[in-house]
């Protein structure tokens, strides 16, 4: 038994699982390379020009979205004309879920999404076949690489009020919110501000210029991985998380210290 391992040995073979220890490995390096990749080229790979892609995308508009926005996209009493919404408005509503809606409500709500990227980007083709409008924005402005102070400045001045300076997010009227922006792609972020989805105004590029555009998600996306040096956040959402710590926290404490206080003295 001891000869036939130094046998092994000395001719150089492989342990048995090698082979597949390698194998694992491999498929580990290209599931990653290929998630990282995916994101950014599924776009290249589909033409929102193609007479197939838009085909494509009528027959699933018209199989999921015509009950309510009409056959042609003209819209009904359920849901607005889709004309000059563009290729961003439809990959924005369709790619967070809020579309289709999952019932009427003050606003739509992000939930897990009902179609592929392929799909998501069939109906945005079809959509923006049929009159000018939004399109999906330019990878150079995704990257995250912006000027990240001009970006909070840009944020604080147009955003803040909505979405709270810490994009924690915030209530609006009659059940209506500004919905957090933690976690939120940066097509989806640049998407929003193109075309004002719901509650959000529009920020066109005479508003808000691409490359500021860019800066204002390098923003989010810094203070989005970027650790609270000041401490527990409490939601950041302002004082009144910060009020209400206090009064439970502060004033309990000072009420269990006087109690002990004069315990002791008795």
């Amino acid at each position: 038994m001891a000869r036939a391992k130094k046998n092994l040995r000395k001719s150089g073979r492989r342990h048995p699982l090698a082979t597949v220890a390698l194998v694992a490995i491999g498929l580990l390096v290209t599931g990653a390379a290929y998630a990282g990749f995916s994101q950014t080229s599924a776009t290249a790979e589909i033409d929102l020009t193609s007479p197939q892609t838009i085909e494509e995308g009528k027959k699933l508009f018209g199989a999921n979205c015509a009950t309510c926005h009409g056959a042609e996209a003209q819209g009904t009493n359920d849901g607005p004309s889709l004309y000059g919404a563009g290729a961003a408005s439809v990959n924005f509503q369709v790619g967070t879920g809020r579309m289709p809606l999952a019932f009427q409500g003050p606003q739509g709500m992000v939930k897990p999404k009902q179609f592929t990227e392929e799909q998501t980007l069939q109906m945005a083709a079809y959509v923006a076949s049929l009159a000018p409008g939004p399109a999906l924005p330019e990878s150079q402005y995704l990257q995250g690489d912006g000027d990240i102070a001009n970006g909070g400045q840009l944020f604080k001045i147009n955003c803040a009020m909505c979405h709270n300076v810490a994009a924690a997010g915030g209530a609006l009227t009659q059940g209506k919110f500004a919905p957090k922006l933690t976690g939120v792609a940066p097509t989806h972020i640049y998407e929003a501000m193109v075309t004002g989805p719901q509650n959000m105004p529009v920020f066109s590029d005479a508003n808000i210029s691409p490359q500021e555009k860019a800066d204002i998600i390098s923003y989010l996306k810094y203070i989005e991985n970027e650790p609270a040096v000041g401490g527990l956040t409490l939601g950041s959402i302002g004082p009144v998380a910060e009020g209400l710590f206090i009064w439970v926290i502060g004033l309990g404490a000072i009420i269990g210290l006087t109690v002990w206080v004069t315990a002791k003295s008795n």
